[in-house]
């Protein structure tokens, strides 16, 4: 039997590293990662944005509903995924598809 377990980088916005630790403990964080490792392509994608998906993640002590949002975008071919920005629910609704769609933008060009 074939057994395939592919590799994927993370690549972090600036925004998304500055904040990352004020909604996530380290442990936390990384369940995110395997998780999304093993899911490519969970979450819905943001209308407007070019393919950059939202997801929810619960944080300790909260469901889905009160944890906090990660919009992201998979990069196939480069085996990566590049996490571009975290906030809580209760602080942010959404964040409009062209600011996403222009923030992925600039990850690319940055990546060439």
């Amino acid at each position: 039997m074939p057994y395939s377990k592919r590799m994927v980088t993370f690549v972090e916005s600036p925004l998304f590293t500055k904040q990352v630790h004020d909604y996530l403990t380290d442990d936390e964080y990384r369940a995110f990662q395997l998780f999304l490792a093993a899911n490519l392509g969970v979450g819905a994608v943001v209308r407007g944005s070019g393919g950059v998906r939202k997801v929810r993640w619960n944080r300790r002590g909260t469901g889905k509903s009160g944890g906090v949002r990660v919009l992201y975008f998979v990069r196939t071919e480069a085996g990566e995924i590049w996490l571009l920005v975290i906030y809580a629910k209760s602080a942010i609704d959404s964040i409009p598809g062209h600011i996403l769609k222009a923030l992925k933008e600039e990850m690319e060009h940055a990546a060439r």
